[in-house]
């Protein structure tokens, strides 16, 4: 079993549904309101370990009820939690998303806890990948790839300048189409996989496309959490051998069977799903 070391967001997500995206200053009223465990962090630790790895999150929470709602699934599901912070002094993250009917979302952030987020050798010493996402500090995810000892994946999201020595350090960015055109130099990281939703990925290796798959067709609810689950099932795949290609295919299936159901963690396909589809 691949050992996975997390270090990144943990979130309690306020997801309206509305009929479709408000335009700027409009109000529109909600079919519905719902609290919903998410954060890039917890997602992807939660969606690589229903896909069969063991995971350990590293996190910071604030000591407030919202954090309990945020973990709940991550306990439940066996994500380590040793290298979870509790911050008294900040509350815990929260993303104010909505949702309309063709799955469409907004999504706005407030870091909380995630902003005081630090990483030490001892968090990620001994795992086999670390994954690191851009919903912490800088600072976080510098040292996630140093203490590294295995492969360091950086999931560039949300999109903002990534150092050139870093990314030199990372064996593998994962972005979307819009991600990898703001963020400069990121095929200086050893691969980039860079999704377009529908469209399918392609994988990037010296600047170079390498592989390219597309997702199986489905019924879009909600895309609130299809790139993280994307991000974690390429992970798992290539610690388990699998080819640029398959690994590919593997992560596009598992992203389309993110999107058939409503909410963040809840909609993280086990393996058993995504060998159905596969």
């Amino acid at each position: 079993m691949s050992r996975i070391a997390v270090v990144g967001s943990v979130n309690l997500d306020l997801v309206a549904r509305v009929s479709r995206l408000p335009a700027p200053g409009e109000t529109l009223a909600a079919s519905g309101l719902s609290r919903v465990p998410g954060g890039k962090g917890a997602n992807q630790a939660l969606a690589a370990r229903r896909l069969g790895a063991e995971v350990a999150l590293v996190a910071a929470v604030g000591d407030d009820p919202a954090a309990d709602e945020a973990l709940a699934l991550l306990r439940r599901d066996g994500v380590r939690l040793d290298g979870l912070r509790r911050e008294p002094a900040h509350p815990t993250g929260h993303a104010l998303i909505t949702v309309d009917d063709s799955g469409e979302t907004t999504i706005v952030v407030a870091a909380g806890a995630n902003a005081t987020l630090q990483v030490t050798a001892d968090d990620v010493r001994g795992a086999d990948a670390v994954l690191t996402v851009l919903e912490v500090p800088d600072s976080a995810v510098a040292a996630a790839a140093e203490h590294a000892t295995g492969l360091v994946v950086l999931n560039a999201a949300p999109a903002r300048a990534v150092a050139p020595e870093l990314l030199r350090r990372v064996d593998l960015v994962i972005v979307n189409s819009a991600e990898f055109a703001a963020i400069e130099g990121l095929d200086a990281a050893g691969a980039v996989a860079v999704t377009s939703g529908g469209d399918g990925a392609v994988l990037r290796r010296g600047g170079r496309e390498v592989a390219r798959a597309e997702p199986p067709p489905v019924t879009v609810v909600d895309g609130t959490a299809a790139g993280d689950t994307f991000t974690a099932a390429l992970l798992v795949a290539l610690l388990e051998g699998a080819s640029d290609a398959d690994a590919l295919r593997s992560a596009c299936a598992a992203g389309a069977l993110a999107v058939t159901r409503a909410g963040a963690q809840p909609s993280l396909p086990t393996a058993a799903e995504l060998a159905a589809v596969l």
